[in-house]
């Protein structure tokens, strides 16, 4: 942010949208519209990929301020405060395009179909409709107080930073107007969205989302950056900040070896050629583009765990070559997708069923976890089953190998508890209850297990009817037999019958002997 210039990258994205903007004044084709989409998705992938980046930059500040303090806190509490109205503002965003394209996703679900996007009306019926002043306001307020929090929180720490937000977030004059082609004030929100087709607002809010994402990660970058360039001696315009590790992950409580160097921006000279493998695989060129004194890459990450890049770089200088050899490892961890969250005193497997259990160490690939317990078995990557034997306790123990060597290892202890006692039912009903003697010849007798986590079907083999005045009978199976519904024939109502007895098994575990279960009583009506 420092320096308040757009990037080359920004300043392309602007003049390309100018162009688009331009060609529809002339003809909406679908050339027209296939470029807008493609700049569409180039953008949102943008998006993702400085949002990852992003989170890592806050992750350093939030750590520095918790193992450093000191000024590191200041940092982390703007870097805090950037985020949260960073989010709010790409969230709101977010939800005006999830609007507009709602009907087309009900044919397109993935928005592909840039041609049909050549209509703005679910735009404009938003905000441009009679009666929509309001929402139109709202909308340019929001940027607007956008554009003021970032200039409070941070542009007045760094001055230098309030001509890049205003650029950013430029809303007209005063009166939120700008000139048209014409001259003539025009409301700029009008200006950039009226009439215009869905794809191509789709664009231009997906680019205002980029700007919110490169503002916070020029906060991030600055707040990182600054001591290096307060205590340079260098015209620090020339020269930029290097981090050279050892390897390319560490682990809490390791000793962070690495250096932090300078490297000229300007004068170095671009590589000739490049001869570089990744895992041994060689990378072709449109996997890395030549910058002055080395490359950048343009790789998929890989799967978990190292990764290796060898080579050389080559330069020419007077017809005589320069090999500088290359040899970096970098590591590549699962990205979490879910939060972890576990009830203390509540480590519970159930005897009898197959237990799902998800055992990982984080910063390790699963294939490099061992997890070993009696009754567990790994069903794929980090998922296991655990099928209790005897016993109250099991204890599960998991080991797993570091990117550097290293070995790591935990124990952990599950209570092992009995299937709970089953309930009898009869047709969907279950205690004492009053149903017709018609009912009652035609029922099956169930069981169930109320409020048990796991869905596991029972089947009853046989039960006990007792009638008053009548003997009592085991009935094979789970309806009333031909005895049992003559008995009931003698039956008069206001009587009660008993189901009681009732045997029960698990058809996927039918040697687990499962506690009595609970008899039914039923009154005749």
């Amino acid at each position: 942010m420092a320096g308040a210039k757009e990037t080359p990258r920004q300043k392309l994205i602007s003049l390309m949208y100018l162009v688009f903007i331009t060609m529809l004044a002339l003809n909406v084709s679908k050339e027209v519209l296939d470029g807008f989409g493609q700049m569409f998705v180039k953008i949102e992938d943008a998006n993702a990929r400085i949002s990852e980046s992003n989170n890592v930059l806050l992750e350093t500040i939030t750590v520095n301020a918790d193992e450093k303090g000191g000024k590191w806190i200041g940092h982390k509490r703007t870097a805090d405060e950037i985020k949260r109205e960073s989010d709010n503002f790409f969230n709101e965003i977010e939800k005006i395009k999830s609007t507009i394209t709602e009907k087309q996703k009900e044919k397109d679900p993935e928005l592909k179909e840039y041609a049909q996007m050549d209509k703005g009306e679910s735009l404009d019926v938003i905000w441009f409709k009679e009666g929509s002043t309001e929402a139109k306001n709202n909308f340019v307020e929001m940027i607007n107080n956008y554009k003021g929090r970032v200039i409070q929180v941070f542009g007045s720490q760094y001055p230098e930073s309030i001509d890049m937000v205003e650029a950013r977030f430029f809303t007209g004059d005063m009166n939120y107007n700008v000139k048209n082609s014409d001259n003539v004030d025009e409301p700029w929100l009008d200006a950039n969205f009226k009439g215009f087709p869905l794809i191509s607002s789709l664009a231009k809010l997906t680019l205002m989302q980029n700007d919110i994402r490169q503002t916070e990660n020029d906060v991030y970058a600055t707040l990182m950056g600054k001591e290096l360039k307060m205590s340079s001696k260098v015209n620090a315009s020339n020269y930029t900040s290097l981090l050279i590790t050892e390897k390319g992950a560490y682990y809490q409580g390791e000793t962070f070896d690495g250096s932090v160097i300078l490297g000229r921006k300007g004068g170095a000279q671009n590589p000739n050629s490049v001869e570089l493998t990744l895992d041994g695989r060689s990378l072709s060129s449109s996997e890395y583009e030549l910058i002055p004194g080395g490359i950048k890459l343009n790789v998929n990450a890989g799967s978990p765990g190292d990764h290796t890049i060898e080579g050389d770089l080559v330069f020419l200088e007077d017809g005589e070559e320069s090999r500088i050899k290359v040899s970096q490892i970098y590591s590549v961890i699962s990205k979490p997708n879910s939060a972890v969250i576990s009830a203390d005193k509540m480590n519970v497997v159930y005897r009898g069923v197959q237990n799902p259990i998800t055992i990982s160490i984080p910063g390790i690939q699963d294939a490099k976890v061992q997890a070993s317990a009696p009754g567990l078995s790994r069903v794929q990557g980090s998922k296991y089953n655990l099928f209790p034997g005897a016993g109250r306790e099991v204890n599960i123990n998991v080991s797993g190998t570091l990117p550097d060597g290293n070995r790591v290892s935990s124990v952990s202890t599950f209570r092992i508890k009995d299937i709970p006692k089953p309930a009898g039912y009869f047709r969907g009903q279950s205690g004492s209850f009053t149903i017709p003697k018609s009912s009652l010849e035609r029922g099956t007798v169930e069981a169930r297990l109320e409020d048990f986590d796991f869905d596991l079907p029972l089947k009853v083999e046989s039960f006990r009817f007792r009638a008053p005045g009548e003997p009592s009978m085991v009935i094979n199976g789970d309806k009333l037999d031909s005895r049992a519904i003559n008995t009931l024939s003698r039956i008069k109502n206001g009587q009660t019958v008993i189901i009681s007895d009732i045997k029960v098994i698990i058809p996927s575990n039918p040697s687990y002997k499962l506690k009595q279960t609970s008899p039914i009583s039923i009154t005749i009506n």
